[in-house]
């Protein structure tokens, strides 16, 4: 078969192809949100999404690149919606409590989402047996909160701490947070954040700005 040729023979549609892509992903998250990660097959993923496990097995290799397209699309669609919102606050203080009212806004309208990143990040291996993803602050998320921090006391909007550890405080504060939400759809998230960005907001600013 020739790359640009579809499984049915016709010329291939690059916005078709991806809009397919989209729709098996989302198939996926919905699929290991109701029936966990050892139990979401191809088979399962393409009966959710309504089509054949072949038309599956066409745009993804298999489970492994699928799910790992899961979590990509994940952190990538999130980053989407927290960006400019950081991007519209001025200051350091602004842009930390974006971070925060962001990142959980983000995924509690999009339930099925956490579950399933929660889902496929702690179990999914290497062939070697190693955890695919690191379950912990990604180091990408870690630089972009020290530099907002940095700026923050450079700007003396935030008293001296060591931005790296404080940094790692928010981005656990945050995943805690998601975590207890998981195992308890009761929390209100909505008071939660309210509450973090408050307690970082005082534990950061320097004196001039109280």
């Amino acid at each position: 078969m020739r790359p640009e040729d579809s499984p049915s023979g016709r010329k291939r549609n690059p916005i078709i192809e991806e809009a397919r892509r989209r729709q098996i992903v989302e198939a996926a998250i919905e699929t290991v949100a109701e029936a966990g990660y050892a139990q979401a097959s191809l088979a399962r993923i393409a009966q959710r999404a309504q089509t054949s496990k072949s038309v599956v097995s066409y745009h993804f290799a298999g489970k492994d690149e699928l799910l790992e397209q899961v979590v990509t699309q994940i952190y990538g669609d999130s980053w989407a919606f927290i960006e400019p919102r950081l991007a519209a606050q001025s200051s350091a203080a602004g842009k930390l409590a974006a971070y925060v009212e962001s990142n959980i806004a983000y995924l509690h309208a999009r339930r099925a989402h956490l579950l399933a990143l929660v889902d496929i990040v702690g179990n999914h291996r290497t062939a070697d047996g190693r955890l695919r993803f690191e379950p912990t602050a990604d180091e990408s998320v870690l630089t972009l909160l020290g530099e907002i921090l940095r700026t923050g006391q450079r700007d003396g909007e935030f008293r001296d701490f060591d931005p790296r550890l404080v940094a790692m405080t928010v981005s656990q504060a945050v995943i805690g947070v998601l975590g207890a939400w998981v195992a308890d759809p009761t929390v209100d998230l909505t008071a939660y954040a309210a509450e973090l960005v408050t307690l970082f907001d005082r534990a950061t600013r320097s004196e001039a700005t109280r």
